[in-house]
Formats: structure tokens, C-alpha cells, sequence
């Protein structure tokens, strides 16, 4: 990326943490992992709870089933994002997330946990985040309990947006062969730079209470760039990739008769819009660094949109094809 647009870049994120600061088993033997509860809301969504041995606790996750339930079907695995799903920023409240799958031939699992974690594995516990192994439950505990459980074709795909954006393309990297395709929404991959490093810190701490040391240790320093898609970018070949960012100008969802509310509506244009032109800043710098590396991906740049839920409900729409293909979906 070129000096000048780090520079902007960095202005971007100052500007954004601005406005963002204006706005049980016995000891040492924690119980195996697996799903030990669930609830149907339809014949086609459950409310599910799966234990983590690694975090020695139940998360709780919504996933939508296929259309055919008598054969295998292929998993997507979808991350809400900073919030994790405890607050109402959800895909299920925010998109036509259920409409949309219905008539698809895919398990779609939504973790409803992990908020301001970047669903990453911390190397301490937080005063205020507890403990977090989120790259070992999402990798490694969670496809075992859901391929236990449901009739899969052990095929997946992983999608996030804003922070989760980061997260998916970590976890593809770490768990190499468990994703065939990746789908990145709004996000910045590279968390070790100075501008990467604030806009983790403007989520864990500004907006999450937490330390973002406890999770890989001095800003900056060796697990930052081992945890950085940029620097590792080469260890995302022969995955199918798919990358998105839009510019932070009002687009077509960024209007009174869309959003009724001016504060509303202010806050979406002026925030999300702040926070969205930094994305994109890191997703070019993402997709600069996969071209040289002759790493085919599919980069989507709609010239207006903010950081908010009715763009992502595009992009999944706009991705899904392509991330449905590479699964057998």
C-alpha cells in the first residue's frame, strides 16, 4: 500500500475511534465437547448449544437447516460480527438470512457468542472478555459436533463481516483444509500495521472493555503478525475467495424513506461511513497482495455503501453462488 493512503488510512481509523468513543465441571476436568442442547424454531431453524472443552463452557448458536434433510448437505459457517451476536446485531434480526436459505441445500450455523473476541484463541484471560478459544471451538470442536450430529458432507464454508471479516480469514489459514471457500465482508486483514492494530483496539477495548495485549500479547509484536491475513496471504491458495468493501459514500440503502430516522440515519452516514472507507482501504491492500501472489480471488467495490447491515445482506446474496459452488451447495 502506498505511504499516502496509510497515511489516510490511519486519519480514517483516528476519526473513527472519535466517534466511537462518543457512542460447570469439577476443577481440571472440564466436560467433553459436543451439543448438549436443542430447540426447533421451525422445521428448518434450531437454536442449538454445543460445550467447549477448551473454553470449559456452552455456547449457544442458531442453525438453519437444509431443504433436504434425508442427505448430506455442506455447512456455512456464518460470524455475526463485533457483538457476536448477544445484541440484537445479528444476521437473523437484520437480514432475510432465513428466507433467503430455504430453498438451499446447505446447514447454515450462526454462533451466538464471542463478542469484541475476534474469534480468535487469547493467550490470557480478560478481566472483562473471560476466557477465549474461539479459533480452537470454531476449528476443531464445533465441525466435530456438528458433523456428529447432523447429516453432513464435511465440506464447509466460512463468512463474516466488519470484525469477523478478519476473523474467517485467520481461521482459514489456521485450519488448513477444513474451508473450501472464504466470504470477507468490510473488514481489515492486516492486524499487524499501526492502522490494523487500532481499528482491533477501537472493537476489544473502546467498545468491548477488554485488552487486546490479553489476546496476542505487545501490540505489534510476533503473534500480531502471525495472525496477520496479509503477511500470510499465500496460505490462502486454492481456496475460493471472495472479498468486499464498499467506499463509505451514501449508497442506495443510506435514505429517509430506508431509514426513517435522522439520528439514525446520521449515525449510519457519518459513522458507517467512516469505518466503511477504512475497510476498503484494507481490502485493496488484501487484494493488491493476492494478485501478486497470483492467488485468484473475487474482490466486489460497489461505489457508494456505509459500514451496515443491508450491504452485507447484498453481499452474501452477491457471494453466494460463488462460495455455494466451491462447497457443493
Amino acid at each position: 500500500m502506498k505511504f499516502s493512503h496509510r497515511v489516510r488510512l490511519a486519519g480514517v481509523l483516528s476519526s473513527a475511534a472519535l466517534l466511537l468513543t462518543g457512542l460447570a465441571a469439577g476443577p481440571g476436568l472440564a466436560a467433553p465437547s459436543g451439543v448438549t442442547a436443542s430447540s426447533d424454531v421451525s422445521p428448518r431453524e434450531s437454536n442449538i448449544v454445543v460445550h467447549s472443552a477448551a473454553m470449559d463452557r456452552n455456547i449457544p448458536l442458531t442453525i438453519l437447516k437444509p431443504k433436504d434433510q434425508s442427505r448430506p448437505a455442506p455447512v456455512l459457517y456464518l460470524l455475526n460480527g463485533a457483538g457476536g451476536g448477544e445484541d440484537t446485531a445479528t444476521w437473523q434480526h437484520n437480514t432475510d438470512i432465513v428466507k433467503f436459505f430455504a430453498n438451499k441445500q446447505v446447514y447454515v450455523v450462526i454462533p451466538m457468542q464471542g463478542a469484541f473476541t475476534y474469534y480468535t484463541d487469547w493467550i490470557k484471560p480478560d478481566k472483562k472478555l473471560g476466557v477465549n478459544k474461539w479459533s480452537t471451538f470454531l476449528g476443531k470442536e464445533l465441525p466435530a459436533a456438528i458433523n456428529g450430529t447432523y447429516k453432513t458432507t464435511g465440506v464447509n464454508a466460512i463468512a463474516g463481516i466488519s470484525s469477523s471479516a478478519t476473523s474467517v480469514l485467520n481461521l482459514a489459514i489456521q485450519h488448513k483444509g477444513l474451508y473450501k471457500a472464504v466470504g470477507s465482508y468490510s473488514g481489515c486483514a492486516s492486524t499487524s500495521s499501526e492502522y490494523g492494530i487500532l481499528y482491533m483496539r477501537l472493537v476489544i477495548e473502546v467498545r468491548g472493555g477488554g485488552d487486546a495485549r490479553n489476546m496476542w500479547g505487545q501490540y505489534g509484536g510476533p503473534l500480531w503478525k502471525q495472525n496477520d491475513p496479509v503477511l500470510r496471504a499465500g496460505e490462502l491458495r486454492g481456496m475460493s475467495l471472495y472479498l468486499s468493501a464498499a467506499t463509505g459514500l451514501p449508497g442506495e440503502h443510506d435514505n429517509l424513506g430506508v431509514v426513517p430516522d435522522p439520528s439514525t440515519l446520521a449515525d449510519r452516514m457519518v459513522v458507517g461511513g467512516t469505518i466503511e472507507a477504512a475497510t476498503r482501504l484494507c481490502t485493496e491492500e488484501l487484494a493488491s497482495r493476492l494478485h501478486q501472489l497470483n492467488i485468484p480471488v473475487t474482490v466486489d467495490r460497489p461505489l457508494g455503501g456505509t459500514h451496515s447491515w443491508p450491504y452485507w445482506q447484498d453481499q452474501l446474496h452477491k457471494s453466494w453462488p460463488q462460495l455455494g459452488r466451491a462447497i457443493g451447495a
